[in-house]
Formats: C-alpha cells, sequence, structure tokens
C-alpha cells in the first residue's frame, strides 16, 4: 500500500504543528490533551522544520529533570527528520522506521508538508493488505 493510500484512509484532523520557540512544557500539554504522540516543528506551518515526539521529551526529563520543560522545542527536536512521499509504498516506511528506530514520519510533496503517519497507521495498513491476500488465497483454494 502507498503512503497515499495510508493518508486517505486517515481521519484527516490536519497536521499538528507547533512554532520552534514554544516551550516544551507547552508542547508535553499539547501531546497530553490531543492524545498524539509527536508534532511537526515548523516556522510557516507549512514546511517541516523539525519533529518533537513524546520519547525526546522523556529522554530530555530523565537527563536534566524538569528544567527542560522551560526550554525552546527548537533546542530539543530532531531537526531535519526523515521524511518520505505519497508515492512510497508501506514496507520501504516500515523498513526506514525501524531501522531509524521512530515512530512519526512527515509525508511532503515538492517540499511542503501534506501530512503525518505513524507506526500504527503503517502496521493496520500492513494488516488490511494481509486480510485481503488471505481472502484472495483462500478463494482460490476453494475455486471461487
Amino acid at each position: 500500500m502507498q503512503v497515499g493510500q495510508i493518508l486517505k484512509s486517515k481521519a484527516q484532523s490536519g497536521v499538528v504543528t507547533i512554532t520552534p520557540d514554544q516551550t516544551v512544557g507547552a508542547v508535553a500539554e499539547l501531546l497530553s490533551s490531543r492524545k498524539i504522540g509527536a508534532v511537526i516543528v515548523s516556522t510557516d506551518g507549512r514546511r517541516v522544520d523539525g519533529i518533537l515526539s513524546e520519547r525526546d521529551i522523556v529522554r530530555e526529563l530523565g537527563r536534566r529533570g524538569a528544567i527542560c520543560l522551560e526550554d525552546k522545542a527548537s533546542q530539543i527536536m530532531t531537526a531535519n527528520p526523515v521524511c518520505c512521499e505519497i508515492g512510497e509504498n508501506s514496507d520501504e516506511i516500515f523498513a526506514k522506521m525501524n531501522e531509524g528506530r521512530f515512530r512519526h514520519m512527515p509525508v511532503v510533496e515538492e517540499g511542503e508538508m501534506i501530512g503525518l503517519i505513524s507506526i500504527g497507521d503503517v502496521v493496520k495498513a500492513r494488516l488490511a493488505e494481509m486480510a485481503m491476500e488471505k481472502t484472495a488465497l483462500e478463494g482460490m483454494i476453494m475455486g471461487f
């Protein structure tokens, strides 16, 4: 399944973005209230400057303590995150996420962000493909 199909299957509520100058504490509150695992850091809401995840915040909390909540998002974000395009397939995306050990990937087209996919989205897409393959194989075996 291609990234474009994965995006179409998601409930479209837009990508949550923050500006680089927002505090880590404010970002943690946003992640909690929206029940999401990551936000895109962007100065203009269209281009991806970075990504900040729950994991990033927890790592920094463990390393430095609560003082990091006063930092700017730009200080602990992952700058220039790995992105994908709508034509890539789910197996390629899964491999990139697994190799890079991250769970969220911005989707860009001509340098502008058009979506965000998570490892859960990729797994869901792969499970749907497997279910269709199973049904097709069963049909072939049964002679349908």
